[in-house]
């Protein structure tokens, strides 16, 4: 199982299956049947970005003398090792996640989603920029990244409902301040430089917390009070996942980072 573990990491299914879990979860909570070509879409878009992140991240640090090189994590290797496999399967899954959104999906959720497909954009291109352009915003790119991934999870089911948004309000800024506690711990794990490892248990067990106050005042919607427990899991486990982190191997680490984020999927095999 550990094994399957680091695979599903090192080969960035990770994000992928995260990003499915949320759709389908946000989903459930609104009572919504979505069609099949909209999980594929985001998984196939999801991988073909991880990988082409990864691998830009790979590519400077196999430059002679390159400074970078320290900074690599056992994911950018794997990558940049096969790159011969990975460089077509992204091309082979954006291209298939265009053609799917293309074919399917009606003009004006076109429109909104090359909205967000933009700012994904932007953000991509100003991260591997050579100027690094992300760097002169105050704006933390782990809170950017927790914002677009959380957003892109939430929007087909968003604008699928009649009325009565608002009770989505709750859990959609969970989940983004879980995505960035995620991204902002695993930052930590890997650069101690970047900041105190004792400040993600205070986050952590604080946005618990604050998601059983929310779930607690969603009585009246009891989806949205599951979907927010679910939440409040994936913050105690990483809360968990910090203490124990000295006692595990940095792949696994990694791993289990990501893995805590599945809780809403016992949402969904309970129905």
């Amino acid at each position: 199982m550990l094994r399957i573990a680091h695979l599903w990491h090192l080969t960035s299914l990770d994000a992928p299956t995260v990003a499915v879990v949320w759709l389908l979860a946000f989903a459930w909570a609104a009572n919504i049947l979505l069609p099949l070509w909209l999980p594929c879409t985001l998984a196939l878009a999801t991988w073909a970005v991880y990988i082409g992140d990864r691998l830009l991240d790979a590519r400077p640090a196999h430059s002679a003398a390159s400074p970078l090189a320290c900074n690599l994590r056992p994911r950018h290797y794997f990558h940049w090792r096969f790159r011969r496999f990975f460089i077509p399967a992204a091309a082979i899954s954006g291209i298939t996640a265009i053609l799917l959104a293309r074919h399917f999906m009606l003009p004006d959720a076109r429109t909104r989603n090359t909205l967000l497909a933009c700012a994904a954009l932007a953000y991509f291109t100003s991260v591997h920029h050579p100027s690094r352009l992300i760097s002169r915003f105050t704006i933390p790119k782990e809170l950017l990244v927790a914002v677009l991934f959380t957003l892109t999870c939430i929007a087909p089911t968003w604008f699928r409902m009649a009325s009565g948004q608002l009770w989505l309000l709750a859990p959609a800024l969970a989940f983004i301040a879980l995505a960035w506690l995620n991204c902002h711990a695993i930052e930590v794990w890997e650069s101690p430089t970047s900041g105190s490892s004792s400040e993600i248990r205070r986050l952590a067990l604080t946005g618990a917390a604050l998601g059983l106050l929310a779930a607690a005042a969603s009585f009246n919607q009891p989806r949205s009070a599951l979907l927010l427990v679910s939440a409040t899991a994936s913050s105690l486990l990483l809360a968990l996942l910090q203490a124990c982190r000295t006692r595990l191997e940095a792949t696994t680490l990694r791993a289990a980072a990501d893995l805590v984020l599945l809780t809403p999927l016992l949402l969904l095999v309970m129905r």
